[in-house]
């Protein structure tokens, strides 16, 4: 017998149980969902609009070392090494660090599999989900090896669930997903959904050098991506001007004499219900007191707790309607040609001012075909004169002249049922069910100090009248 220590044993332990992990089960498990997710490529190949590009199938490891041999990522490597007189290996393992951060490690077993389930399954038990417009025959003539992008409003963290799940049959998106993300076990489930993660606001010139060349990759690969140009959820309800760093970084991929063309897909989202709403419009008010951690915690389990109390009381509705509309896609061949453009030989103020121009193209496109959902008209006729009452008649009245406004306009507006009468209904249920909007007697009228949130649904949908806040 040999005797070692308890303080030997444990350490001795630790490293095989470790030596088993990595050389045993990881090896195993990733055998096995290659092999998983090679037959499910096989099937998806038949359906899909646009299949997954070689790139998106490509081992994360190889990627990263392109990255680190990326001519201008060697250049930013060297250059941030002078700047700040440390040897050239630093900065390249600050590279590395980088791109570990941002590549992907795109799955389609989880994807396609895991991933649409639990999106549709969310999404479904949430939200009655509706797909509304959609420009097939404008769609049908982007060509297959084209890098689609689809540009859409942020308005909720669901816009990644509800856009991949409806996208799922034309394309295996590929996010741009902010630092929120990144925490354990959520950043890996991410990232083999094929989202790369992106610092917001980095100043870091390395570390936007390597972002840069990734998405400049990707682009070039045929990836299909999805962006937020707002970059960030809307505070107030409002679309929010666009920041484009990524959209510029996607420009340096293409070539108007190249192989593929760059598509931009608008895509536009609405809710009858943001399950955020309160905390976006809490974190727009610079004197609010915002809640701890632990409070926000709490609120959310109350949240929940509520919901549940009113489905075992089969007085839950869901959140309402959730629609998406896909709009006429924009060719970057098209677009510079039509304008003398050729962004490759671009570069300051003028480029600058081209990618500014593209970017209010876009967002124009984007609002023109939000869906107008029954919360957000409601929410828009209390919003509007906030002091009267209501009865149900002059409700219907003043939603009907909102409703030829807006088909005056060209928006696409979504009645359920095409029953113009329920959908007044089920705005207005919500609207009371939240104790926004009090009634009594069959009359209605705007609780003052939920004005903000009226305001905050009813905002949705103002550009497409012409106008601001209400």
């Amino acid at each position: 017998m040999i005797q070692v220590p308890v303080w030997l044993a444990v350490i001795a332990g630790a490293l095989a149980a470790w030596a088993a992990y990595d050389k045993l089960l990881m090896p195993a498990l990733r055998w096995f969902m290659a092999g998983r997710a090679n037959r499910v490529l096989e099937e998806v190949s038949t359906r899909l609009r646009i299949g997954v590009r070689p790139f998106q199938r490509t081992r994360r490891q190889v990627l990263i070392h392109r990255l680190l041999g990326d001519p201008k990522v060697q250049a930013a490597a060297e250059q941030f090494a002078k700047e700040n007189k440390v040897p050239v290996q630093i900065g390249l393992a600050i590279v590395e660090r980088y791109a570990r951060e941002i590549v992907p490690a795109f799955n389609a077993y989880l994807y396609f599999r895991i991933g649409y389930w639990i999106g549709r399954k969310v999404a479904q038990g949430l939200y009655r989900v509706r797909l509304g417009y959609v420009d097939a025959e404008n769609l049908a003539r982007v060509p297959e090896n084209a890098t689609v992008v689809f540009v859409m409003n942020h308005r909720s963290n669901m816009d990644y669930i509800l856009a991949g799940y409806l996208a799922a049959d034309q394309a295996a998106l590929s996010y741009a997903v902010g630092e929120w993300a990144r925490i354990w076990p959520l950043a890996g489930l991410i990232r083999s959904m094929g989202a790369y993660f992106v610092r917001r606001n980095s100043k870091d010139d390395l570390y936007r050098r390597v972002l840069e060349r990734y998405i400049v990759m990707a682009t070039q690969a045929g990836v299909p991506q999805a962006v937020f140009p707002e970059g960030g959820l809307t505070r107030d309800g409002l679309m929010r001007e666009p920041r484009l760093g990524v959209v510029d970084y996607m420009l340096r991929g293409f070539w108007l004499d190249g192989e593929r063309d760059l598509v931009f897909v608008p895509l536009g989202l609405n809710y009858d219900r943001v399950l955020e709403d309160r905390t976006l419009l809490l974190a727009a008010d610079p004197d609010a007191r915002k809640p701890g951690r632990f409070w926000a915690a709490w609120n959310t389990l109350g949240f929940a707790v509520h919901n549940l109390r009113l489905m075992l009381n089969s007085d839950w509705h869901r959140f309402g309607y959730a629609c998406v509309n896909f709009g006429a896609p924009v060719s970057m061949r098209d677009y510079s040609r039509a304008r003398g453009l050729d962004f490759q030989k671009l570069s300051g103020e003028e480029r600058k001012a081209a990618i500014s121009a593209l970017g209010r193209y876009l967002m124009d496109a984007v609002g023109r075909i939000v869906p107008v959902v029954p919360v957000p008209l409601m929410a828009g006729v209390f919003a509007r004169d906030p002091e009267r009452d209501w009865t149900e008649l002059a409700l219907k009245a003043e939603a009907t002249r909102m409703l030829d406004a807006l088909d005056a306009a060209g928006a696409h507006v979504y009645i359920p049922r095409k029953d113009f009468d329920y959908a007044m209904h089920v705005g207005l249920r919500m609207l009371v069910s939240r104790h926004l909007v009090s009634e009594k007697d069959g009359v209605f009228r705007a609780v003052g100090r939920e004005l903000p949130v009226l305001r905050y649904y009813a905002n949705s949908i103002a550009h497409l009248l012409g106008k601001g806040a209400p």
